[in-house]
């Protein structure tokens, strides 16, 4: 489809080429193949370790955009409804599957009952609406594949076995009929949007999960409170991943305080997701990936820097630079 569009849009043969293929096979073969100078890729942590491996060995230049788990803290000085709205839509959009998704949510201990009792009313919104993608009234679809079904399942699971009688919204896959559409959700690989929270917000046990550890790429959300903003940045940079991150606060000074403390390449204040192409986009911890898409930093990615030297001297003066020439004296280069 992509092909068939730039070749309308008047692309010239050559310049885009479309190659179906697994990444294991096709995609191997095209990243270490000595002609490509530099390779692109949006993908999990693991593969993009292992692309960067091969393409380290023709020193071709890299750019990868991988793991995420994107911490959104609320302040309790934010508006807690437009705060709600942008945790769901920061978590539950595309079903959850995007790098940036909000998946660990670090409210203010004052605020944390309210905002956990709004955002399961609008997870429950959320799935009463889940049907057939092909239904513009649809607010979620299914996941991407059986294998990312269990995987999600394994890891809500985790948390439930080990952490009893946190999961307060969803926590299964669906298997009955969509109020929405009647679509069967039992053929389809649908995942409810998912709150794991303690019923106090000083309960700190989620903290060694693997949901709270671990890329889910699902509607799966983790909430924990806080009462300090120091607190705050400390939970917010508890991961391995550093792709993005969110605030929710009304203080603009406080949001550029706590946004130069985060470790993450992409901080959004009061939103989510939002990106404009002067933008860099890109992760500040090795495991979310090296480099950034968008902006200049983009433009240098794919580009080389070139040096060209131009002597305007006469034929003259170019004359009697002659390291050479006989009685040159105590000539030295540099």
């Amino acid at each position: 489809m992509l092909g068939k569009i730039m070749k309308e849009a008047g692309l010239p043969d050559g310049v885009l080429s479309v190659l179906p293929g697994y990444g294991a096979t096709t995609g191997k073969a095209l990243v270490e193949h000595p002609l490509i100078k530099k390779v692109d890729v949006t993908g999990g942590t693991a593969a993009g370790r292992v692309i960067g491996e091969i393409v380290g060995r023709n020193l071709a230049k890299y750019t990868a955009e991988l793991g995420g788990k994107a911490p959104l803290v609320v302040f309790n000085d934010a508006d807690l409804n437009a705060a709600v709205n942008g945790i769901a839509f920061g978590a539950f959009i595309a079903s959850g599957q995007t790098c940036v998704a909000a998946t660990r949510i670090i409210v203010h201990e004052s605020i944390y009952d309210e905002v956990l009792r709004k955002l399961e009313i609008r997870a429950v919104s959320i799935e009463r609406r889940m049907g057939s993608p092909k239904n513009p009234e649809c607010m979620m679809g299914p996941l991407i594949s059986e294998r990312q079904l269990k995987n999600v399942q394994e890891l809500v699971d985790d948390a439930y076995i080990e952490y009893e009688r946190i999961i307060q919204e969803g926590g299964n896959r669906l298997t009955g009929k969509s109020e929405l559409d009647g679509t069967d959700f039992s053929k389809g690989y649908y995942f409810p949007p998912t709150i794991i929270a303690s019923t106090k917000a000083t309960d700190r046990r989620i903290l060694s999960s693997r949901i709270w550890r671990e890329e889910a790429f699902g509607p799966v959300v983790v909430l924990v409170g806080f009462s300090t903003e120091e607190e705050a940045i400390e939970l917010a940079n508890d991961s391995e991943f550093g792709l993005g991150a969110g605030i929710w606060t009304r203080d603009l000074a406080r949001a550029f305080r706590v946004s130069e403390q985060i470790d993450a390449g992409i901080v959004w204040v009061n939103t989510h997701h939002r990106n404009d192409p002067s933008s860099p986009w890109g992760g500040a911890k090795s495991s979310s990936g090296v480099g950034s898409e968008n902006g200049i930093d983009a433009y240098h990615a794919y580009t080389t820097t070139k040096s060209t030297i131009i002597n305007y001297a006469s034929a003259e003066e170019m004359a009697v630079e002659d390291w050479f020439k006989e009685g040159a004296g105590n000539v030295r280069y540099g």
